[in-house]
């Protein structure tokens, strides 16, 4: 296979990454590793720290809790996350600013060239790091936070060598990937430990701490659980559960550029951060939350319950074909007083005749449920209604409402 040489514009290289979906999730590390020693990228500048975070809920609020500490103390930064939630540009940032469109034309152009003739192509995560890492090298970035995609053994970003390990809570998700329990989850997540590396600890499931621990163990490094924060300090993200990811974030930060941490600094960093999608307030009475699996909803429903413990809501919903819907609607139930089904912006979207199953099959059998054929529509009605309104399911779902409630365009991504 050959491709005609020459740099594509941002919407031209956007759409060939976007085809080479196509080849599916394979989850190895060869492809990787040969794409960034062919990048120049085997070896990272001296001096360039990486922070790579596994698990399976939380990642992002973590990457998140980590980078706003580390940038408030005059660190450049470079924050490697997925999905996105309204543009791809928002999953390769460098000191909290998306990649601009010229930078991402002309390294996925260099990188088009570079596997055109490869027998195995490259998948939409490994070109979309080795982007992440080319960018994060050219512009001089002293510390890297790495989400890894799904599990971690295996994961592209365990191509890169990192300074610390960090893994949050473990629960079941990508079962067809990852195995049936959270044992073979846990074995998996624990492959991004290394020799040498520390590796920073959540609260884990009594079966995930053993695994993970014997590894740690045979590996012969620090295994740190982190402390809790005190109580009185304030998050700039909401729910009970952020309190366990900002206590992550600073043990992991403190690991690598300690000297430059102070107490002060961190808490107002903490206080200070953002991250969209997540219990997200977006106009008055509509909240976004990207819970997509059992456990990021039980997470919501605590949340919620902190906030309005008098109050339910009106739940629109919409998920994956390959999600454990009725686990989710299961941890819902406490708060929904009315449910909306929408299909989100995939090929991979549930029917709303299985999520209406789903819902019964949870003990929602007597709630009022509506259908709508578009978020967008669903929406509209949320607006000129008294009470309430989430949207939850789906990360997919969560970016195509922020887009729409934000007035702006919403990129479909099946990653």
């Amino acid at each position: 296979m050959s491709v005609n040489s020459g740099t594509l514009n941002f919407n031209e290289s956007i759409d060939w990454l976007y085809g080479t979906q196509t080849f599916g999730i394979k989850l190895g590390l060869e492809n990787t590793q040969r794409l960034l020693a062919e990048s120049g990228l085997a070896e990272l500048p001296e001096g360039m720290k990486v922070i790579h975070v596994a698990g399976t809920n939380g990642k992002g609020s973590v990457c998140a809790f980590s980078e706003q500490i580390l940038r408030d103390a005059g660190i450049k930064t470079g924050l490697f996350t997925s999905p996105h939630l309204i543009t791809y540009r928002e999953r390769v940032r460098v000191n909290g600013e998306m990649i601009d469109e010229a930078t991402v034309a002309r390294i996925l152009s260099e990188l088009r060239e570079k596997v055109a003739d490869w027998e195995t192509h490259p998948t939409f995560f490994e070109l979309s790091l080795v982007l992440a890492m080319r960018h994060f090298v050219d512009e001089g970035c002293e510390a890297v936070l790495l989400e890894t995609g799904m599990g971690g053994r295996l994961d592209s970003t365990n191509a890169v060598q990192s300074d610390v390990s960090v893994i949050t809570p473990i629960a079941l998700d990508h079962q067809q990937w990852l195995g049936d329990t959270i044992r073979e989850i846990a074995g998996e997540k624990a492959g991004i430990l290394k020799r040498h590396v520390p590796v920073v600890v959540a609260d884990f499931h009594p079966e995930a701490r053993d695994v993970i621990g014997r590894k740690a163990l045979t590996l012969g490094i620090p295994y740190i659980e982190a402390h809790p924060l005190p109580t009185e300090w304030e998050l700039g993200l909401a729910g009970p559960h952020q309190r366990e990811n900002a206590a992550l974030a600073v043990e992991a930060t403190c690991r690598i550029v300690g000297e430059k941490l102070t107490q002060e600094g961190i808490q107002k960093s903490l206080a200070a951060t953002s991250w969209p999608g997540r219990f997200q307030e977006v106009r008055e009475n509509i909240f976004v939350d990207g819970a997509h699996n059992e456990a990021a909803a039980k997470a919501l429903c605590l949340s919620w319950q902190e906030k309005f413990p008098d109050e339910k809501v009106t739940l629109i919903f919409g998920a994956a074909e390959s999600k454990a819907v009725t686990d989710i609607f299961r941890q819902l139930l406490p708060i929904t007083e009315a449910v909306t089904f929408v299909p989100i912006k995939s090929e991979r979207k549930l029917a709303s005749e299985k999520m209406d199953e789903a819902l019964r099959e949870a003990g929602g059998g007597s709630l009022p449920v509506m259908k709508s054929a578009s978020l967008a529509e669903a929406l509209e009605a949320a607006q000129s209604s008294e009470g309430k309104t989430l949207v939850a399911g789906s990360l997919f779902l969560a970016g195509e409402a922020l887009g729409i409630l934000d007035g702006v365009s919403f990129e479909v991504s099946l990653q």
